[in-house]
């Protein structure tokens, strides 16, 4: 692949070993469509979900794309009172990423970051590569190299 993402040259600098897939070619839209798209188990592949709890702190979250957050589980994981989805509109503003394209790393800001409690059973997760059509592979634990990831129970059972 000639093209690299912002997400895959910080992964290269921080010489971390990763997978990357691009779909660009396909009408994948949501989640479930890209893991598909893939031929990847949904529950491996993951959406970054960018929140504002109440005490104005930005949280990112990382769901499997099958799964709903669930915004009481997310709030206690954050150690918020609540948390709120920010708008659409907002999001490149706060993480430098468009919707659909949105990847835990190299946001604007390190942001507190929770992936799912599940992203821990698999030996490499997917995720945005930080480019609508594009998503990397890596374990968690490299993935926590790069960024201070945490993980919870924060799915909708």
């Amino acid at each position: 692949m000639d093209y690299k993402t912002n997400v895959m040259r910080i992964l290269d600098k921080h010489k971390i070993q990763y997978n990357h897939y691009c779909y660009a070619n396909t009408d994948a839209i949501s989640g479930i469509e890209v893991a598909t798209a893939l031929g990847q188990n949904p529950d491996k592949v993951f959406k970054t979900l960018v929140t504002q709890g109440k005490s104005g702190q930005y949280h990112v979250f990382m769901v499997p794309v099958a799964k709903e957050l669930d915004m009481k589980k997310a709030a206690h994981a954050a150690g918020e009172k609540s948390v709120e989805m920010i708008k659409q509109k907002d999001l490149l503003a706060v993480s430098g990423y468009i919707h659909g394209g949105c990847s835990p790393i190299g946001m604007k800001k390190l942001y507190p970051t929770i992936a799912d409690s599940t992203a821990e059973c698999f030996d490499t997760i997917i995720f945005s590569a930080g480019k609508i059509g594009y998503q990397v592979e890596l374990s968690f634990e490299n993935l926590n190299k790069v960024i201070k990831v945490t993980s919870a129970d924060i799915c909708k059972d």
